[in-house]
Formats: C-alpha cells, sequence, structure tokens
C-alpha cells in the first residue's frame, strides 16, 4: 500500500485552487462495500483512477464517455465540472461529478472517508413506467417480516406516511 503521507497534495480543477487530499475511501453501492486503496477528496467531492471506475459505478470509462449499457456520458478535463483530471502521471475520474451529471442521490461522510451512491434516476424511472413497486419488507404488528411479494396476485393498499 502506497504512504499517502509522502503523496503530494494535489489541486482540485472544479474546487477554485483548494487542496485535494489523498488517500483510501470507502463506497457504498447497491448494498455492496467497495474499499478503494487509491481516491482523491475534496469537501464531499470523490474522485478514484479510472481503474477502480466500475467498481464504484458500474460504468466503463471508454472514448465516448462514462459508458453503462448504452448510457454514456461525455467526460473530459474541460469545463466548469470536470470528469476527468491528470495530475502528476495519474488520471482521476470524479464519481461525484458523475452522480451530479446523472441526478443520483450522493451521501458523503468526508471525515471518514466514506461515500454512499443512490440508485441511478433512470433505474427507478423504470417503476414508474411499469406501475409496479419495488419489493421491500417491513414488520408486521407481530414482529415478523412481510415482503410486499408476498402478497402478488392481491390487491393491496400502501399507506405511508413523513412527517415533514
Amino acid at each position: 500500500m502506497q504512504n499517502w503521507k509522502l503523496f503530494p497534495l494535489l489541486v482540485c480543477a472544479g474546487c477554485y485552487g483548494q487542496t485535494m487530499t489523498p488517500g483510501p475511501a470507502t463506497v457504498i453501492r447497491d448494498d455492496r462495500v467497495v474499499a478503494l486503496e487509491r481516491a482523491l477528496t475534496h469537501e464531499s467531492d470523490l474522485w478514484v483512477v479510472p481503474a477502480d471506475l466500475p467498481r464504484v459505478t458500474g460504468f466503463e470509462l471508454k472514448p465516448e464517455g462514462a459508458c453503462l449499457e448504452a448510457l454514456c456520458v461525455p467526460a473530459s478535463e474541460e469545463g466548469p465540472d470536470p470528469l476527468l483530471l491528470s495530475r502528476d502521471g495519474s488520471q482521476w475520474f470524479a464519481v461525484t461529478g458523475l452522480a451530479r451529471r446523472l441526478a443520483q442521490a450522493v451521501v458523503a461522510v468526508p471525515e471518514r472517508r466514506v461515500w454512499s451512491l443512490g440508485p441511478l434516476a433512470l433505474a427507478r424511472r423504470a417503476y414508474f413506467d411499469s406501475a409496479i413497486a419495488p419489493d421491500f419488507e417491513l414488520p408486521n404488528r407481530d414482529g415478523e417480516l412481510v415482503r410486499l411479494s408476498d402478497f402478488r396476485g392481491k390487491k393491496v393498499l400502501l399507506i405511508t406516511w413523513a412527517s415533514w
């Protein structure tokens, strides 16, 4: 493992001259935990080496951009919110920048170097188009876990409540 204390701080292209901190990071996505040995962070932004991009996001870096199946997002080092950054002979990809472009929810705990990526908005849209609710499980009044799929083929009334 690389000694990060010897690794120089890098200037973030989209961070207006502020520094990025190198070191390990953890990403949670689709109920999976991905431990990264090398990452750059700036506040809640996360940059990874392109080789780690498929493990972290499912996307691959191709000539046309960051791609997941037929979906490709152009990736360059230019513009106000670049997805690529080259520093000291290494290339870095902005995971949180990609999430912003795709309206993907991201929760970060920068001081612990942990990021959680929500499902892509495009994936959630399939539930609306099909009018079928995603499966989930909750305890009933007796404490037994009940899954929505247990009622497949039956009429179900879902009642939700939120404090806001």
